[in-house]
């Protein structure tokens, strides 16, 4: 869990929910990375009430990868593109209860990620790896 380590990069972004026959939707979200838990990202959606939330948990490679092409594997797929407002990255996400598709501003994802590799350079991610916390979540 997040709240058990430290959270490394916490940057505060808004996306825009692609919502058909309308504008898009801006929609405050938080990406987060935490060197403990190091192939992983982050996204917490919050509602319009600022209690309630979502979080959608996906590896730091599809952010990485997604920014130069198209890439995603089950729920969640991530390509870049130009749109109205610029470079975007198009990030779609599944489950059984839908599907939304939301627009990135490239820079704050290229800074994002940026700062992720700072904290753990790619490859490097298995001598971060808290294998003791691992085997706690798996058997909980």
């Amino acid at each position: 869990m997040v709240e058990k380590h430290k959270v490394d990069v916490d940057v505060e972004v808004t996306l825009r929910l692609v919502v058909p026959d309308a504008g898009p939707v801006p929609l405050p979200v938080s990406l987060r990375y935490v060197a403990a838990d190091p192939y992983a990202i982050r996204a917490l959606f919050r509602g319009g009430d600022g209690e309630t939330s979502v979080e959608w948990v996906f590896a730091r490679d599809l952010l990485v990868d997604g920014l130069e092409r198209a890439t995603g594997l089950g729920d969640v797929h991530v390509w870049p593109s130009r749109g109205a407002e610029g470079d975007i990255v198009v990030i779609a996400l599944s489950s059984p209860d839908g599907r939304a598709v939301l627009h990135a501003d490239a820079d704050d994802l290229r800074l994002f990620v940026g700062r992720t590799l700072a904290v753990v350079p790619a490859g490097h991610e298995a001598l971060h790896l808290d294998l003791d916390d691992v085997v706690t979540r798996l058997t909980a």
